[in-house]
């Protein structure tokens, strides 16, 4: 009964939507270089925008994924448990690797594993002037393929007047954030903006901890036809390992805070089982009026990337490492070092066309990445009998796109779409860690056409499209081997959506058809160094109906909310687990399953109070189905369903000689809900019997974060 009462509640409050602010202003405001890749107001795909107001309410230090946590569809989990440090985020049940993220239309996913790191960007947020959350296939943007969703995230509005801020926040887990910021605003054509952040944070996790800082500056030369902007961005993360989970046993016995990293070294744990990472960001951005219905723009960037995790490895074989042996012995307790250094640098591109009943763009980008993989043991027991790398392989990665993309409106009320994009890829590698004589050169070419239709009048608006996109494998799934290389993903996208705004009120209704066709997923299976690799699936589908909305019931009282149903299912699944006691694998077939990680339900929920001037108390809740941690659809390999409570309050003084001060307080997770948003399972068959081991990444419990924004 708890439970129906509670997805009633959700469901009531996503009757509508709580933004009210002007409806142009997201779309009037965005710079030319990112209006390219994002929806228009118009277009017929399923969108949420986020605006620089409702960022700085809830920017408290915890990473991005958490600061998205209440749009539609949106699941989050933390490795530390307290959302600080590394994060993940799906979107209707696709992982960061299946959603395209783009910093100012500037490709962010890395490259060879096509997943998002925001780690690498600290409190990135608090230089964000807006985000987009495009579902399903959306527009085309430069970089991987979007098999989820689109997220694209816009510094490069104007602050036309001078500021500066002082942020601070502190709370559990003696967590704490500090940022400094300032602009110039607009002088004589030219404006500047500076960051400086530091977060820390020990984490629920035990040992989770974080060290992270980053700097953001930005600079323009803005006349009325001419804008030329700089961009330099630099984030360094050091975090504690806690990407192992806690198994099954210890997540039932109370143990929640375990964590096994670092715990092969005899006696206490290793204290430098770390990840430490820095990544720097230049951008250079033209942007050209060429006549008042065409504007051109182009930037050129490079991305730099270079760090390692550190890791404690007991009784490990010399011959492993390609190091001779010692006197006497064969192994000995190692630390190594696994290094990336990359770089990615690039083009991109847009011609965009704005006349009567017109809008178009011919864009695209070109890029290259170049990665150095390489490991070095620093320190052995016994001894190191050698100081060389014990792997050093490079890969290289071309990607080209080109798109042109059309709205026009053809009568007082319709608009039609289309958007076609052609993207080559080419990928090389020399090798694998673990399979170093296996080497890869792919070529991809990928034509993805979208097409839609949308009604708009007197506050409603209709719409319908088509989409159908195109993924390469990551680098891990050409691990497979020779014989087991993988084909890339397709999918087709169905969206049709209903929405009604008012001054008091407005809502959105949106279902979907997501058709996959060879969608890799794990599966059990082995590859030819027995590693567990992904497999092409024939056949899998989403679909589902998303409500959203929220509704200002009087000067002091508004609601927002959203609610996703879906169906997440693939056809003819075939499960392989190893066979200890007879060697090989066993395999199981199923005829229809689950999509691992796509719950069925998940909804989101704010009630606003305004009890009295300049002070706002918000309640805010998250359910979330039932997960499964593979493809079997067994709930002995699941995660329970959780509904979480937290509380916001925010305060506004201003006083003479400072704008503005905000003192926000926010308690998480109110009733103390032992919950786990992620993790994973293998299985084994041993003993005459099938074997199971879970392992989940719980989240803290009652927790706390303290504000004071200070904006002179």
């Amino acid at each position: 009964m708890k439970r129906i009462i509670m997805l009633g509640c959700l469901l009531v409050t996503s009757i509508a939507i709580l933004s009210q602010e002007v409806k142009d202003s997201f779309y009037s405001l965005t710079p030319v270089e990112v209006r390219a890749v994002r929806a228009g107001e118009n277009a017929p795909f399923t969108k949420t925008n986020i605006s620089r107001k409702e960022i700085a309410k809830i920017n408290l230090g915890q990473d991005i994924p958490f600061l998205l946590n209440q749009t539609p569809s949106v699941v989050v989990n933390s490795d530390a448990g307290n959302g600080v440090g590394y994060t993940g985020i799906r979107i209707r049940g696709a992982d960061a690797t299946r959603i395209n993220v783009t910093l100012n239309g500037i490709p962010y996913n890395d490259a060879e594993s096509q997943g998002t790191f925001f780690v690498d960007l600290p409190d990135f947020s608090s230089s964000t002037g807006s985000i987009q959350i495009q579902r399903g296939v959306g527009t085309s943007s430069n970089g991987a393929g979007a098999f989820g969703g689109n997220i694209n995230f816009s510094t490069n509005e104007v602050v036309k007047e001078q500021y500066a801020e002082i942020n601070n926040s502190i709370g559990s887990f003696n967590t704490r954030k500090h940022t400094i910021k300032a602009g110039t605003g607009l002088q004589n054509g030219f404006v500047t903006d500076v960051r400086f952040s530091k977060i820390k944070s020990d984490g629920f996790i035990d040992r989770a901890s974080s060290n992270l800082k980053s700097f953001f500056f930005s600079t323009a030369y803005v006349k009325e036809k001419t804008t030329v902007r700089v961009n330099v961005f630099s984030g360094k993360e050091r975090t504690y390992q806690a990407w192992n989970g806690i198994s099954e046993t210890d997540l039932k016995s109370g143990k929640r805070t375990v964590n096994s990293a670092g715990t092969e070294k005899p006696g206490n744990p290793y204290d430098n089982e770390v990840d430490d990472y820095t990544q720097t960001h230049y951008q250079l951005f033209f942007n050209q009026q060429l006549s008042k219905k065409l504007n051109f723009n182009t930037a050129f960037f490079f991305t730099k990337g270079k760090g390692f995790y550190e890791q404690y490895k007991a009784n490990q074989q010399y011959a492993k490492y390609s190091m001779p042996n010692p006197p006497s012995t064969t192994r000995s307790d190692m630390i190594r070092q696994l290094w990336l250094d990359n770089d990615f640098f690039g083009n991109i591109f847009s011609l965009q066309l704005k006349a009567n009943q017109t809008e178009a763009v011919l864009g695209g980008g070109i890029t290259r990445y170049n990665g150095n993989h390489f490991g070095k043991i620093i320190w052995a027991e016994k001894g190191l009998t050698s100081l060389d790398n014990w792997y050093n392989l490079d890969s290289r990665k071309d990607d080209v796109n080109i798109f042109i993309k059309q709205q026009t409106k053809f009568s007082d009320n319709w608009h039609w779409f289309y958007d076609l994009q052609f993207r080559h890829v080419n990928y090389t590698t020399d090798g694998f860690r673990d399979n170093p004589t296996l080497f890869t050169k792919k070529n991809f070419n990928f034509f993805n056409p979208k097409a839609g239709v949308s009604f708009v009048s007197n506050g409603w608006k209709a719409y319908v499209s088509y989409s159908i996109a195109n993924k390469e494998p990551n680098r891990d799934d050409f691990e497979a081997g020779a014989v087991q290389q993988p084909l890339p993903e397709r999918l087709h996208d169905v969206e049709a959506g209903l929405e009604k705004q008012t001054s008091k009120y407005n809502w959105a209704a949106t279902v979907f058809y997501m058709r996959y066709k060879n969608q890799l997923v794990l599966t059990g299976k082995i590859n030819d160094v027995g590693a567990y690799t992904r497999t092409n699936i024939p056949n899998s589908y989403r679909a589902g109906l998303e409500l959203q909305g929220g509704i200002q019931f009087n000067s002091w009282v508004s609601a927002a909310g959203n609610i996703s149903f879906s169906k997440n299912k693939v056809k003819n699944f075939t499960e392989y687990i190893d066979d200890y006691d007879n060697g090989g694998q066993q395999s199981k077939n199923f005829s229809s399953s689950t999509i691992a990680y796509s719950p069925s339900i998940v909804g989101g929920a704010t009630i606003n109070f305004i009890p009295i001037k300049n002070g706002e108390i918000s309640l805010l809740s998250k359910y979330v189905s039932r997960q499964f941690l593979d493809n079997t659809g067994e709930d002995t390999r699941s995660l329970n369903p959780f509904y979480v409570q937290d509380i916001r309050a925010i305060y506004t003084v201003k006083i003479k000689c400072i704008k503005e001060i905000n003192i926000i307080a926010q308690i998480n997770n109110v009733f103390d809900k032992k919950y786990e948003p992620n993790g994973y399972t293998y299985s084994y068959f041993a003993g005459g019997e099938t074997v199971t081991e879970n392992f989940y990444f719980p989240m803290a419990g009652t927790n706390f974060m303290l504000g004071l924004n200070v904006k002179l």
